[in-house]
């Protein structure tokens, strides 16, 4: 039976010019999250990830693991936060860590915002002014899961690094398509959370999901949300 492990990426750079780059204390889970992995003697046979820098920084360490070149696959990329935002959110808000006005604000308060643009966009399915749509990216992003599971065969091991959005989607889909379920998801999935999966002759199912018991191991301070 094939086993994919879906990654969220280790923490970006919020507040900073470019959110795409992992942050020092980034660098350190994906470390962490490195040598966690190689101690559960897993047959990773395919390792993937999205076009972003913080995607393939963070697989990069575990494909040098297990000598294993990284599928790069825009599939796994997260969904268009800007736009979504731009039609969606109550306040502007952006990555770069400015609020309405461009004054300072927060992770939390960057969150909270989002939580609510998130709830609007996939509500709206097909009818949101944004160029992505909910149902065009949960249908792309759940390709990408069945393609990437395709090529495993049984007992070997595939590990996608990708986005919180594209993880709380794919789980909001295998737990029943509940669309609210989704950002709900999406605001809990911590950086270099793993999510595990097995493949049968029935479908995918979820066993796992957000596991971050490498972090905890690692001490409190290494566990983010942004």
């Amino acid at each position: 039976m094939p086993t994919v492990f879906l990654v969220r990426h280790a923490q970006a750079s919020f507040g900073s010019a470019d959110y795409d780059v992992l942050s020092p204390l980034g660098v350190e889970q994906a470390e962490v999250l490195t040598a966690a992995l190689a101690r559960r003697n897993l047959n990773v046979t395919r390792i993937a990830a999205g076009t972003a820098r913080r995607q393939r920084e963070t697989a990069e360490p575990v494909a040098v693991g297990y000598g294993l070149e990284i599928e790069t696959d825009a599939r796994w990329n997260e969904y268009e936060t800007d736009e979504v935002l731009a039609h969606h959110a109550e306040a502007a808000v952006s990555l770069e860590g400015t609020g309405p006005g461009e004054e300072e604000i927060t992770s939390r308060d960057f969150q909270l915002v989002l939580d609510g643009a998130l709830h609007g966009w996939a509500a709206a399915g097909n009818a949101t002014p944004a160029s992505q749509t909910w149902p065009d990216f949960l249908a792309s992003r759940t390709a990408a899961l069945s393609d990437f599971a395709a090529g495993l065969g049984s007992g070997e091991t595939g590990i996608a690094f990708s986005s919180g959005g594209v993880i709380a989607a794919i789980g909001a889909h295998l737990l029943g398509e509940h669309t609210d379920l989704f950002p709900r998801l999406n605001k809990i999935v911590v950086n270099s959370g793993v999510s595990k999966l097995v493949v049968g002759r029935s479908g995918t199912s979820l066993i796992a999901f957000n596991e971050h018991g490498h972090l905890d191991e690692a001490g409190s301070r290494l566990l983010t949300y942004r």
